[in-house]
């Protein structure tokens, strides 16, 4: 490094002393506009197949072969990691769009978006933890919900249609 780039570097230095630099707000880190929720209920989707995977999975006999016996811990683990990285996937795109997008005025004409948000987040982390399947059609009951405010804050009314997906369920979409 010259001594000309560390001078430099040192001015800089205090100049953000004596001159602090003011912070800089945008509305997301790239503002593109494009935000829609469908990745959020396929996920939600997601959590709820692996749940009815594992519920399908035969526990192996005690008297099992060890290849056997591997083959279904590894379909396990495989199921459950799956199952972590979709309810993950949920939360990550219902935060974005709940933080990025949603404005002061949403909260207002949706009061309970912030709500719904909250417990979006702890639902996930419940079906996350769990293997009921009430707990992933909960998760994706609210997922859903949130779906519908999003649409109506772009002024689109929803309807619901088959995921036609193996674990049943609907989405919601603008009509």
């Amino acid at each position: 490094m010259s001594v000309g780039t560390r001078s430099r570097g040192m001015m800089e230095r205090v100049l953000d002393v004596v001159h602090p630099p003011r912070p800089v707000y945008a509305h997301c880190d790239i503002p593109c506009g494009i935000y829609d929720p469908h990745e959020a209920q396929i996920a939600a989707l997601t959590v709820l197949r692996m749940d009815q995977l594992i519920g399908e999975l035969p526990a192996p006999a005690m008297d099992t072969k060890p290849e056997d016996r591997a083959a279904y811990v590894s379909k396990l683990a495989r199921y459950i990691v799956v199952k972590e990285a979709h309810s993950e996937r949920v939360k990550s795109e219902v935060r974005v769009i709940w933080g990025d997008y949603f404005t002061p005025d949403h909260a207002k004409q949706f009061p309970q978006v912030h709500e719904l948000v909250f417990k979006i987040m702890k639902q996930a982390s419940k079906a996350r933890q769990g293997t009921a399947l009430a707990d992933a059609q909960e998760l994706l009951k609210e997922v859903q919900e949130f779906a519908e405010i999003f649409w109506q804050t772009k002024g689109a009314k929803t309807r619901r249609i088959p995921s036609m997906q193996k674990p049943g369920g609907e989405l919601v979409v603008p009509a």
